[in-house]
């Protein structure tokens, strides 16, 4: 390969390195502050000791490293060891048209964003919900790639950049056989992503905790604030499904390292929801 082919070189900007991200929830800020509007919000929480605040300057200095591992078919989760704030990995999905990340963490190094170049970069990124911004500018910033968030979101973005493009509506395609459906639960702006064309050819959801992904692998649920332990609305849930309901997939990609649905995810999709409901209606 001559120095003209190589692939270009991706580094965080200074500006990246030093900008505030909050302790607790990963999300990075434009500039200091007191607070984290996330965190104040009731679907999550202040750490205990108080709000704290690291960079991406103090995580690589605290032994903070990348993570790669296959998550699925054409699917590879991207990481931090040891985990950054509420522990996500995002999932950088591997099609033919370009690479899309989903979802974000709230760590980025210059090693792992040259071993994610050569599995061909970013295309795009797209973001479930606040709690997984992280460093999302940073990423976009890094492999000049855009940064999908739904607009009845906006107001919690913490480092506004032109690359963040605001999308409006139940659904909008992202790239070739990928759509972005405003699932509403959890966040006004919760967003899963459906890839029609997987390796399978029977599809895949990814859901973050929009869709949560629990223990047993079969089930999903839906929660208006997990670590608060607040249930989603009925209503809300039932809006989810039928926005989803067209949508064929047999994986569901959930938030957090394994937690997959492997088979018949539309039909976990439908039987949580039914179990959910029963629950909450008596």
């Amino acid at each position: 390969m001559s120095s003209s082919d190589a692939a270009p070189r991706r580094t965080v900007s200074t500006a990246g390195l030093r900008l505030p991200i909050c302790a607790t929830c990963g999300v990075q800020y434009a500039g200091p502050r007191d607070d984290c509007p996330v965190c104040l919000d009731e679907r999550q929480y202040v750490g205990w000791e108080g709000q704290q605040w690291l960079t991406l300057e103090d995580l690589r200095a605290g032994g903070r490293h990348g993570r790669l591992r296959e998550e699925g078919p054409g699917v590879v989760g991207v990481g931090a060891e040891p985990s950054v704030a509420v522990g996500q990995r995002a999932l950088l999905i591997r099609a033919p048209s370009g690479n899309v990340l989903w979802d974000c963490v709230g760590y980025l190094d210059d090693d792992l964003a040259a071993r994610i170049e050569e599995l061909g970069g970013i295309s795009a990124i797209a973001v479930s919900h606040p709690h997984f911004y992280g460093v999302m500018t940073e990423w976009g910033r890094v492999f000049d790639a855009p940064v999908y968030v739904h607009a009845a979101d906006r107001d919690w973005v913490g480092r506004p950049d032109p690359l963040i493009e605001y999308w409006s509506g139940d659904t909008h395609p992202i790239a070739p056989g990928m759509t972005l459906i405003n699932a509403g639960t959890h966040f006004a702006g919760g967003t899963v992503l459906h890839w029609a064309s997987d390796p399978e050819g029977r599809g895949a959801l990814f859901s973050g905790d929009i869709f949560m992904v629990v223990m047993d692998r079969r089930w999903v649920s839906f929660m208006y604030s997990i670590p608060n332990y607040i249930p989603e609305r009925p209503s809300t849930i039932r809006r989810a499904l039928d926005l989803v309901e067209p949508f064929a997939f047999d994986r569901i990609y959930g938030a957090f390292w394994g937690r997959v649905v492997t088979e018949d995810g539309a039909g976990a999709v439908r039987r949580s929801a039914e179990r959910y409901l029963r629950f909450v209606g008596e």
